[in-house]
């Protein structure tokens, strides 16, 4: 003697043959209803809002971004190196508040630059040195071909956490000192530290999170 059940589709297949109604199992992920996505893609981010120079998140707290201009450390001679590396130890050493440093790579477009070196190579009348020019544009075109060329930008942003706020205080009283800590600091490193303002924040966020593939020119 079977004592096994039915399973549903046994079940729903005796039902369709006598001509009653079988027992039909929902899927839950199927039986989900249809209802239009009315999220925006700001709901997901932290950023509450960009203003007076520093962006303020939901959560309460707050950043000011700087961007700073770069060093070939490479160039430097033994001695300049050793210097840098010490000032920017001390740098380190002499922070009480926590910062975050970002480095953002970018693919360019140089061919308005290919285009440049075209037009001076047409005005040399020096035939060598118009040589060493065409050969230089050249070297730069294969370069291109085989090597993505990369824009780098570097900054430095101070973050707020909102256990800092005390009794009558603003973030500006609180991360405008930081920063121009910062700014003394890195001038000894021979970098220059600009904070970025409203306009040029919503810029660099949204280009973050919108991020877009330079046009390409071909070249002849």
């Amino acid at each position: 003697m079977n004592n096994t059940k039915p399973t549903i589709l046994e079940r729903n297949k005796t039902a369709g043959s006598t001509g009653k109604k079988g027992v039909v199992a929902r899927i839950p992920l199927l039986n989900l209803p249809d209802l239009p996505l009315v999220s925006t893609t700001q709901d997901e981010l932290p950023i509450a809002d960009i203003t007076d120079d520093m962006v303020l998140f939901k959560d309460g707290g707050a950043a000011v971004v700087m961007e700073t201009t770069s060093l070939n450390f490479g160039l430097l001679s033994e001695k300049e190196q050793e210097a840098v590396v010490y000032s920017y130890a001390a740098l380190l050493n002499s922070l009480s508040f926590s910062i975050q440093i970002l480095v953002r790579s970018q693919r360019k477009d140089i061919s308005n630059y290919l285009s440049y070196l075209a037009e001076a190579a047409g005005k040399i009348t020096n035939p060598s040195l118009q040589k060493v020019m065409t050969s230089y544009r050249n070297f730069i075109t294969e370069i291109v071909k085989k090597k993505n060329v990369l824009g780098k930008r570097f900054f430095i942003i101070i973050p707020f956490s909102p256990l800092e706020l005390g009794v009558k205080q603003s973030f500006s009283t609180i991360l405008f000192p930081k920063r121009d800590h910062l700014i003394r600091q890195a001038g000894r490193l021979s970098l220059k530290l600009t904070q970025l303002n409203t306009n040029q924040l919503i810029e660099l966020y949204y280009e973050y999170y919108n991020p877009q593939a330079p046009v390409m020119t071909k070249q002849p």
